[in-house]
């Protein structure tokens, strides 16, 4: 099916499989501090030369000894102490015991660890002294043994992972100091319309306040893109393609928003036809029909540059985005993912819906007079309402062959990510 010729709507599922295999994934890298690791994605696998814990260690505060010996007696004798980083040296044998603190070294001999709370020592203990304790202990208790996290050899984080606050922990737990990570992509941004002006400016009849860049240029930076914004392009023919002409040889992919509808003048799809090729511009999702995706001829150092249009309404460029573009760039950063998590939720609301194409309305979780999780709906759910998803925090997912769902209904829910959350 030529969805560019025949004017026909490419399903939402195949236009996910069409963009996931047409991007390839940057192959350009650098090597960073952990301190400049966050959100960048590994472009190697992390693998740990140590073992975690590299030592058996006591899970609390207590006294290491023997199990074996509470056959014989409830008294030990304090024989020295253990501390983080200051190890007892010698070994424990029968009837002995030694003070230790979490995360110290267990003693040689010592096969358990009693919590102080169960002692008869109160404050600061003396070598020597006799520790009566309140019950027996079983071998390996409260002892974390060397290696049960991490052991020598082990994959500790993926290539294609993004780099997370804790990962940059665990890395740093093994004694890793910087990492390989793909160099951020480069994506030229800019909306189209000649009634679009700046939030600063003074509005004139038939003009409206552009919004859509600041939507798609915070999605981009939360993925760590490097955003070349060219702001605000008049819908003239001669200015658009020298904008499309300069960004696809310096980025990585362009995004423009406005200009792919059907409009004497939406001049994008034209300019696309002549400086690239279209693979698709229509797609069979509510809201963001007029979507389009292809590549632009370079000029420049890019092998390869990708062109997303987006909508213009600004419900419509946000989903899009979100759902067909941003999956799309992740993959060109060098992410690797896994698709979005759906849960069947029961709605509170009647959802309108006609058959014909897949429907992204925007719900609110809640819960419902028995405390079971359940969506609603945020209200009007046009394409040009921003409030309806500046409200939600999640995805109602109706599939294209869907009708009306009822309240009361089952209906799939996808949760808001990392990219839309608040």
């Amino acid at each position: 099916m030529d969805c560019c010729n025949t004017g026909k709507m490419l399903p939402f599922e195949e236009a996910k499989q069409r963009l996931k295999g047409s991007i390839e994934r940057t192959t350009k890298t650098e090597v960073l501090a952990l301190d400049y690791c966050l959100d960048k994605v590994l472009a190697a696998d992390a693998i740990s030369t140590i073992q975690v814990p590299n030592y058996d260690n006591s899970a609390m505060d207590g006294y290491a000894l023997r199990s074996q010996d509470f056959a014989s007696t409830s008294q030990f004798h304090l024989i020295g102490k253990s501390f983080a980083g200051a190890p007892y040296s010698g070994k424990v044998e029968s009837g002995q015991c030694v003070r230790i603190m979490t995360g110290a070294v267990i003693p040689a001999g010592a096969d358990t660890v009693i919590m102080q709370e169960n002692s008869s020592a109160q404050g600061d203990t003396t070598i020597g002294e006799l520790i009566e304790f309140s019950q027996p202990a079983k071998a390996n208790e409260n002892i974390r043994r060397a290696g049960e996290d991490i052991r020598i050899g082990d994959v500790i984080l993926k290539q294609g992972s993004r780099i997370s606050p804790v990962d940059l922990g665990l890395l740093a737990s093994i004694g890793i100091a910087s990492v390989e990570v793909y160099q951020a992509i480069k994506v030229a941004l800019f909306s189209s319309g000649d009634e679009l002006r700046l939030p600063s400016e003074t509005l004139t009849p038939g003009c409206i306040y552009e919004s859509n860049r600041f939507v798609v240029r915070a999605m981009l930076q939360r993925l760590g893109a490097d955003v070349v914004d060219l702001g605000i392009i008049p819908d003239d023919p001669v200015l658009l393609e020298r904008a499309f002409t300069q960004a696809s040889d310096t980025c990585d992919a362009v995004i423009s928003s406005g200009g792919v509808s059907v409009g004497e003048a939406d001049y994008t799809k034209s300019i696309l036809d002549k400086l690239g090729q279209v693979d698709f511009w229509k797609v069979a999702m509510k809201p963001g029909k007029p979507f389009a995706f292809g590549t632009l001829n370079t000029n420049g150092p890019k092998e390869v540059c990708y062109f997303f249009g987006l909508p213009g309404n600004p419900v419509s460029a946000t989903v899009t985005f979100h759902q067909l573009a941003l999956p799309a760039l992740r993959k060109l950063a060098g992410e690797i993912f896994n698709d979005e998590i759906n849960l069947p939720l029961s709605t509170l609301d009647t959802l309108k819906k006609s058959p014909g194409r897949a429907d992204f309305q925007r719900g609110l979780l809640t819960r419902n007079d028995k405390d079971e999780l359940c969506v609603t709906s945020t209200g009007s759910q046009g394409s040009g309402i921003l409030t309806s998803i500046s409200k939600a925090d999640c995805y109602i997912v109706l599939e294209a062959e869907e009708n009306t769902q009822k309240k009361g209904s089952t209906v799939m829910v996808q949760p808001f990510d990392r990219w839309l959350s608040r």
